[in-house]
């Protein structure tokens, strides 16, 4: 086992967990080995794939929805990856106004993020601008946005107490040094990046700052990390759907550290979402821009560029309305129809219900890929 993961201290009726400063002593048994190599060769993979790609940022934006989805989700919110592409597009959707804006205001975080790593590296700071992105609005506004708790708060079942609590994180008084040192070992850390992540997400959510939104953050802390120290050109791998997947092991792997240090358990578990996750990201990034390129060929031939300008439009979102293609490209919306019904023609998108008016289109092959559940194990 790893070093003594921290010390309990003693609050009256409860007993709170300090985490002890960052890095522990890792075991680097072969198995840990061997998917550290896994991670890295296959994350390359994905980031040369990326390289390559005409527009990443374009085409990367649904799997940052998707990211948002499945983060959420695991916090307990309802919304879909289509239900949020298509609100996204203009459409009229009946998912809860709550979930919706929870979704969303993940993906405006992680853009906020992303612009805020061309000044400042990952930092305490930023956390508190994820943070105030993040729960900006939602469900009464009561977890102070961008601000660090300043009571006791705790996890356990529906209905438990501090007392019961299946896990107390550090008192108030606490978090100032505890993310300061968290902060200094993310800048100065010595060990592979994928190592530093792992344990830099398992003590973000062991010091649990904030009153609400801890795992949402944490969860957004990996892509940027990963983008900060030019490992991926752009946030091209998220790892939630395969938290979702495997949700048991992976609050019991937390929990396993601050129990028993279980700091390799903990890292070959994340070592194998990141190999499990590239794989994924590739097979799908592939298949789009395939597709893309077929669908872009088929317009070639059209007697003005509009309709290919459209289809450049579904890289960034499946989903489609006739308003919504006239505002992006500047054009009437006559000619918007027009080229919306080519692309209808040749079946590459069809309109989704009945309505007359305010009609919404979908291309249902592309939102196929990005719906397909992961194909995951969680054996290597």
């Amino acid at each position: 086992m790893g070093k003594v993961p921290g010390k309990p201290v003693r609050m009256g009726g409860y007993t709170a967990f300090v985490p002890a400063t960052l890095p522990p002593k890792i075991a680097w048994t072969a198995r840990l080995v061997r998917l550290l190599s896994d991670a890295d060769s296959l994350l390359g993979r994905l980031a040369g794939e990326g390289r390559r790609l005409p527009n990443p940022h374009i085409l990367m934006r649904p799997f940052v929805r998707q990211e948002a989805v499945l983060s959420s989700r695991i916090e307990g919110t309802q919304a879909t990856l289509g239900e949020l592409l298509a609100a996204e597009a203009g459409a009229v959707v009946e998912q809860a106004p709550d979930d919706l804006r929870e979704v969303a205001n993940y993906v405006t975080a992680l853009e906020r993020g992303m612009t805020m790593l061309h000044e400042l590296p990952l930092s305490v700071r930023i956390i508190r601008e994820l943070h105030s992105k993040l729960m900006s609005g939602v469900r009464g506004n009561t977890a102070a946005p961008g601000e660090f708790r300043t009571i006791q708060n705790w996890i356990g079942r529906p209905g438990s107490t501090l007392a019961s609590a299946t896990y107390v994180p550090p008192p108030p008084g606490e978090i100032g040094p505890c993310l300061a040192a968290w902060e200094r070992f993310l800048h100065k850390s010595e060990l592979p990046p994928l190592v530093t992540i792992a344990l830099a997400h398992y003590q973000f959510e062991a010091i649990h700052p904030f009153l609400d939104g801890n795992g949402r953050v944490g969860r957004l802390l990996i892509p940027l990390f990963l983008v900060e120290k030019a490992i991926l050109p752009t946030p091209l791998l998220y790892l939630s759907a395969f938290f979702e997947a495997s949700r048991t092991e992976y609050y019991g792997g937390l929990r396993a550290v601050s129990e028993r240090g279980d700091w390799e358990g903990w890292v070959e578990y994340f070592l194998l979402g990141v190999s499990r996750m590239s794989e994924d990201a590739l097979r799908r990034v592939t298949r789009i821009n395939d597709l893309l390129m077929k669908w872009r060929g088929e317009m070639a031939g059209a007697s003005t560029k509009v309709p290919l300008r459209v289809v450049e439009m579904l890289a960034a979102n499946p989903f489609l309305t006739t308003n919504g293609v006239a505002e992006e490209l500047k054009i009437a919306f006559t000619t918007a129809q027009r080229a919306i019904e080519r692309l209808e023609l040749a079946g590459i998108v069809r309109q989704v219900g009945e309505a007359k008016r305010g009609r919404v289109y979908c291309a249902r092959e592309l939102m196929g890929i990005l719906e397909e559940p992961a194909q995951l194990t969680l054996y290597n």
